[in-house]
C-alpha cells in the first residue's frame, strides 16, 4: 500500500514548487529551500544537495521534507512528509535525476554539477488544504 495519498501525490507534482529539507545538525534543526521530484511508484523524493544538507543527512538520515502551495501570500494547501535519506552513489542516476529536476524548474542540465543525488523514503505523509 502506498504511504503517500493520490491527493498528495496530485499536490506535489503539479506544479514546480520550492520544498523545504530539515535536517538534523548537532541536535538542532537545519532547514532549507530545494528542488526536487517525487517518484509516485518507489514513494520517493529525490533532492539534489550538498554542503550542510548533504552532510547532516551523513550523520542522521531522518529528515522532514514541507511543501506548501501560496497564492498571493496566502497558504492554499501544505504538505509534510517525513522519511528516512540515502545518498546515492550512482553517477547515470544522479545524472538522470539532475536532467530531471532541473527540466522540472526550467534550469539547464549543467546547473548545480556539484550535488548529490539524496532518495528521501516516505514514511508518513501529511497534508491540509485550506
Amino acid at each position: 500500500m502506498a504511504v503517500v495519498s493520490d491527493e498528495i501525490v496530485q499536490l506535489v507534482t503539479g506544479e514546480p514548487l520550492m520544498a523545504h529539507l530539515a535536517t538534523c545538525s548537532d541536535g538542532r534543526p537545519h532547514v532549507a529551500p530545494v528542488w526536487y521530484d517525487y517518484d509516485e511508484d518507489a514513494d520517493v523524493v529525490e533532492v539534489l544537495t550538498a554542503g550542510r544538507k548533504l552532510a547532516n543527512v551523513k550523520s542522521n538520515p531522518r529528515v522532514a521534507l514541507s511543501i506548501q502551495k501560496d497564492v498571493d501570500g496566502e497558504a492554499r494547501w501544505r504538505v509534510t512528509m517525513l522519511g528516512t535519506a540515502t545518498i546515492v552513489e550512482d553517477d547515470e542516476a544522479t545524472r538522470e535525476a539532475t536532467r530531471r529536476i532541473n527540466e522540472k524548474y526550467d534550469a539547464g542540465e549543467e546547473e548545480w554539477p556539484e550535488n548529490e543525488l539524496v532518495r528521501i523514503s516516505i514514511g508518513t505523509a501529511t497534508s491540509e488544504t485550506y
